[in-house]
């Protein structure tokens, strides 16, 4: 695929478009990523940004359900959507030539869905089972549990689905009022990728997009002094303990951001990882063991998370600390920190090779940053980043704050 154009615009009286344009690209893609997710539920039952999301699909005034699935896939493209603790985005693929398809429809769904009230308690009963299916499985359950163990009860604390009560007391005026209020936002970013220029484009969007669109409240900030780190535990029927380890971290708008992503690659997000081979390869402790990092607007997480043995906990956390405490004391052995490197942008190059992701690149970079980074400057801020800058990088997580610990464990 030839490297993509990227370009964007404010629409007159609207959100921004960006478009990335790929001249020998055969596929569309199409973002709208709505700058709101979990985190803007302050004072609102939880679940409530992933409801929206969800009845989004039930039909709109010129079409039900069915026919939303079946004029996308009779074109031969695919439509979804994810909900995040700060941004639920809305996405259809295809072939280039059916990009006005995949905008009618789309668009007709983002803005126009009418939320009928018997759709609203089947899919009512859809999310219920959803949240029982990742609450019993404990691998996807630890997510939600470290979550509220470094969050606290600021909204991302809370579980994106939300809760089996919390989902009860949603109603149709809720979730209007919350579609109204985030998806006629003026800071929203509607994204492209294909062989087609910004003009091309907009031509295509102008008539589908709503008439007004309205200026954007800001989410609940995390305060971190109101929020304390705590250690929660559960038990169940299990034979495996599920452990999981946070830190706060500074927000994506921070310098350090590319060092914390090497950091967790060289520490628990590769093969080579030093947990992976430590406690894996060498101890024989878990068959998972993996870290992340999660970035807001003003704060972020590290984490850490994996399945053990229970008898090996004790273990695995003197491990996972050892290493933690060698990385902060003498930064990166030899090697370690090139081949982190070169994991980072050849994966960033892998992944750029469909169309979807140089949308979600253009979209994301306007949404989180008021313009689209360039592909090139990112690696290059990527390969400047030195050992010390890791070192201190690394101080700042695990020695200047507090870690937040969940765990399931066999009753």
């Amino acid at each position: 695929m030839s490297r993509a154009i990227y370009d964007w615009r404010r629409i007159p009286n609207g959100p921004r478009l960006a478009v990335a344009t790929l001249p020998d690209a055969e596929c569309a893609a199409l973002t709208i990523h709505v700058p709101a997710g979990s985190r803007d539920e302050d004072r609102m039952p939880p679940g409530l940004a992933h409801f929206v999301e969800h009845m989004v699909f039930k039909g709109t005034a010129r079409r039900s359900a069915r026919e939303l699935s079946f004029e996308i896939e009779n074109a031969g493209g695919q439509v979804n959507a994810c909900t995040s603790e700060d941004q639920t985005v809305y996405d259809a693929r295809g072939e280039a030539e059916q990009l006005p398809v995949l905008a009618d429809v789309l668009c007709d769904m983002v803005w126009h869905s009418t939320f009928p009230h018997p759709e609203i308690e089947l899919e009512r009963e859809v999310i219920s089972e959803e949240i029982t299916m990742y609450r019993e499985s404990p691998a996807d359950h630890i997510g939600d549990m470290i979550s509220s163990a470094i969050w606290g009860d600021h909204p991302l604390g809370h579980p994106i689905s939300g809760s089996a009560e919390s989902i009860a007391r949603i109603d149709r005026a809720a979730l209007l009022g919350f579609r109204d209020g985030h998806h006629f936002r003026d800071d929203l970013v509607i994204a492209v990728a294909g062989p087609f220029g910004i003009g091309h484009v907009m031509e295509i969007l102008a008539p589908l997009l709503p008439a007004a669109f309205h200026p954007a409240g800001k989410p609940l900030p995390f305060d971190p002094a109101k929020h304390a780190p705590r250690h929660l535990a559960e038990t169940r029927e299990t034979d495996q303990l599920q452990l999981a380890l946070a830190w706060h971290t500074p927000g994506r708008h921070s310098e350090s951001r590319h060092a914390l992503r090497l950091l967790s690659l060289m520490l628990g997000e590769s093969a080579s990882s030093r947990l992976f081979l430590e406690l894996r390869e060498e101890r024989g402790l878990c068959y998972q063991i993996g870290s992340d990092v999660n970035l807001f607007d003003e704060t972020g997480a590290f984490e850490i998370s994996a399945g053990l043995d229970p008898g090996s906990r004790d273990e695995a956390l003197a491990c996972i600390f050892r290493e933690i405490g060698d990385l902060t004391k003498h930064g990166p052995r030899p090697g370690e920190l090139d081949r982190a490197k070169r994991l980072a942008i050849a994966q960033s190059k892998l992944a750029f090779e469909s169309s979807a992701a140089h949308a979600t690149w253009a979209g994301e970079g306007l949404v989180d940053f008021g313009r689209i980074p360039s592909i090139d400057e990112w690696r290059g801020k990527v390969l400047r980043v030195t050992e010390e800058e890791i070192k201190t990088t690394a101080r700042d997580v695990f020695r200047g704050t507090t870690h937040a610990a969940a765990e399931i464990r066999g009753a």
